[in-house]
């Protein structure tokens, strides 16, 4: 990744900005077409309809992935700030060697065993589903989407 700056920190999701609106807004303008200048082709109404439809699922779908990708990096800055407050060492300098699967089961760790786990997941690599049976006192997350 190049580094960010004030020119280039603004994020676009290809799909979404420039595949999904532009789609939409041509169907949409071909529907209107449709409905007033062809009204017997009753069979291209249903048809622009049903895609219209889709298209707007998928424009739902993307909000799910939206909402996902900022609560992955709320957990993450959690954890760093856990890790931190508990150790007093930065979790960043060893993030790199945890997968998310990985990263994400240590959020149900209380703090008791948030660090002793983050240890053993290094040393022993162990599955997310490992650390997440390993918990005594789960702690839990009622807040994800």
């Amino acid at each position: 990744m190049k580094p960010q700056s004030y020119s280039n920190h603004i994020r676009f999701y290809t799909p979404h900005h420039f595949i999904l609106y532009p789609l939409l807004l041509v169907l949409l303008g071909t529907t209107i077409y449709f409905v007033f200048s062809r009204e017997a082709e009753r069979t291209i109404w249903i048809f622009i309809s049903i895609v219209l439809l889709l298209i707007f699922w998928m424009a739902f779908m993307l909000r799910q992935h939206y909402a996902l990708t900022l609560q992955d990096r709320i957990v993450r800055m959690e954890l760093h700030y856990r890790y931190f407050t508990l150790t007093g060492e930065r979790l960043e300098y060893i993030e790199n060697q945890l997968s998310d699967s990985q990263l994400f089961a240590l959020r149900f760790a209380p703090d008791e065993e948030f660090p002793n786990l983050v240890k053993r997941a290094l040393q022993e690599n162990l599955s997310g589903q490992t650390i997440k049976k390993s918990i005594i006192n789960w702690k839990s997350d009622h807040h994800r989407v």
